[in-house]
């Protein structure tokens, strides 16, 4: 809450209120009469202590009221902050990969697990944008459509799991999924990042393909490829000696992935390990940075019928008790 006064030259008469007091008490000591009694005993049995004490009441109450009426016309005024906010916000569809070899070790805990908080985080910082996500594996599924519910985004992203869809890596698939939820958007810019370890296998559609689809609408596709160099640990289930782990070559088709980032005018990434997974999304959400402006304004309201009402109330009051408690004799 925002106090002030729109008139405040007003409260500079506030200074004359104590000399206007010493006039008064001056003036009333000059004027000061007499007057002749036959009798001054009923005088002298009276309380002179009471009568003193009250001697410069109708004169306190007169200067408060004036006080009051000052504060009145200085305008006092409450106000309440407020802004605006107008954003030109930025579409982005999240494209992750779900498939078995997401359930590899070599980014901490595991590729699948590093990548869906990740991603989750990312979501919830983009306060001005829309987010959807599209899970891939032999196929692809939207998840959640663009929406300003970031939350709602990142507990579907904490629910995905492979195994949800038939094993495979569909990058095309995935790719052009991604790009039919912002077929209809009309936003400034509109974004991809999509996340593989692996190379294109399944689908009807090649990454590249779906690519130019996404440079004819504008669409700017960030990719990462999630996995070490070299080989990885990765836990497979045996038939007959149960869980156990093998270590499986990473094949991330960078060639095809730089491709088609260079065609939308985006960037590829590799993330070896967790921190540089971090690291990438950092970059991607200081890259697609969102236009926001804003309107700071305060609305006031008129608070100067308080002090009015009060010093009036004070002067009644001063007028009262002048003419009945506190009358003076003539």
């Amino acid at each position: 809450m925002i106090y002030r006064f729109a008139d405040v030259q007003f409260l500079l008469l506030l200074l004359l209120l104590p000399a206007l007091a010493y006039w008064y008490v001056a003036r009333r000591t000059e004027r000061s009469g007499a007057l002749r009694y036959s009798d001054v005993g009923p005088l002298r049995r009276s309380d002179v202590r009471r009568t003193g004490r009250y001697r410069y009441a109708l004169l306190t109450l007169r200067v408060i009221a004036l006080a009051a009426l000052i504060v009145a016309l200085a305008r006092p005024q409450s106000g309440v902050s407020s802004e605006n906010v107008t954003s030109e916000g930025i579409d982005i569809v999240l494209a992750l990969d779900i498939s078995s070899s997401m359930l590899a070790e070599d980014l901490e805990p595991n590729r699948i697990e590093a990548a869906k908080q990740v991603a989750a985080a990312f979501a919830r910082g983009r306060r001005n944008d829309r987010i959807g996500l599209v899970a891939f594996a032999a196929g692809a599924f939207t998840q959640a459509p663009l929406t300003l519910d970031h939350e709602v985004v990142a507990n579907v992203i904490g629910e995905l799991e492979v195994g949800m869809i038939a094993d495979g890596t569909a990058i095309g698939m995935g790719l052009a999924t991604a790009v039919k939820r912002l077929q209809e958007s009309d936003a400034e810019s509109k974004v991809i990042v999509l996340l593989t370890d692996g190379r294109n296998n399944r689908g009807e559609i090649d990454p590249v393909t779906a690519a130019q689809i996404a440079q004819t609408l504008g669409v700017r596709v960030y990719a990462v490829g999630a996995g070490t160099l070299g080989t990885a640990r990765v836990p497979v289930s045996d038939p007959m000696f149960g869980r156990r782990y093998a270590q499986m070559r990473v094949d991330i088709d960078e060639d095809a992935l730089r491709e088609v980032t260079e065609l939308t005018g985006g960037r590829y990434y590799r993330a070896t390990d967790r921190a540089s997974l971090e690291e990438i999304y950092r970059e991607i959400d200081q890259l697609e940075t969102t236009e926001i402006e804003i309107e700071h304004f305060t609305r006031y309201g008129e608070l100067f019928p308080y002090p009015l009402a009060f010093g009036f109330v004070v002067l009644m009051l001063e007028v009262a008790l002048g003419n009945t408690v506190l009358r003076k004799i003539p």
